[in-house]
């Protein structure tokens, strides 16, 4: 499980890179033209119309990414979404629904998302449930290497693209909270009370020498 930071497509092929045995060099990341749509913008000259693509990208391991591009031509529409899904990588928890046995099938707990006026409720589901949704959610869940997951969804999922990033951003909410299996291990350390219960006797000696030569003193004085 990696967690990016804007890097570089380049950087992302590199670390996605799988050398079979016969040396050959195949990269893990699967990509998939969800959407490609003209769009038009009015100018003084008239309608411009160029081409708008929404792409998805991972490798089915736990990683997700979506990316979209306006481009005039349709291939560079695509090849810019697609740089745009890969630097937009995420990991995507995944758990078990029920016993831990074998890998990890399913999201580790329920998520939801939101864009526009579509929000996505993701459900962990038992093994051999398969992902119970929509053609749009069941590619990108296939894609992030969910394999079980029931799902529910609201608002106009007509619109692709925000039926999309709704998925994505649910998937994206499955790391934002830390569980106990996910705390950093520190020894246990002992009490201030215990560890430094000798000084504190010591302190308040000294305290008392400093308050009775006060006080006589005092006394002296008067």
């Amino acid at each position: 499980m990696f967690f990016f930071l804007s890097l570089e497509p380049q950087i992302i092929d590199q670390i996605f890179t799988a050398i079979d045995q016969e040396g050959k060099k195949t990269i893990k990341l699967t990509d998939e033209v969800m959407k490609i749509a003209p769009v038009q913008k009015q100018t003084a000259a008239g309608q411009r119309t160029r081409f708008k693509a929404v792409v998805i990208t991972g490798d089915k391991n736990g990683h997700i990414g979506i990316g979209v591009k306006l481009a005039k031509e349709v291939q560079f529409a695509i090849k810019g979404a697609l740089i745009a899904a890969k630097a937009n990588l995420i990991p995507v928890r995944r758990g078990y629904w029920g016993a831990k046995l074998g890998d990890p099938h399913t999201i580790a707990s329920k998520v939801k998302g939101h864009c526009g006026s579509v929000s996505v409720r993701l459900i962990p589901a038992p093994k051999g449930t398969g992902i119970v949704g929509a053609p749009v959610t069941k590619k990108i869940l296939q894609l992030a290497g969910v394999m079980d997951c029931y799902t529910s969804s609201t608002g106009k999922t007509r619109t692709v693209e925000n039926f999309i990033k709704a998925c994505y951003e649910a998937l994206k909410k499955s790391y934002k909270y830390l569980t106990p299996d996910l705390w950093k291990e520190r020894p246990i350390e002992e009490h201030p009370y215990t560890l430094y219960a000798e000084k504190e006797l010591e302190l308040r000696e000294r305290f008392k020498l400093e308050k009775e030569r006060a006080d006589e003193r005092k006394a002296t004085h008067l």
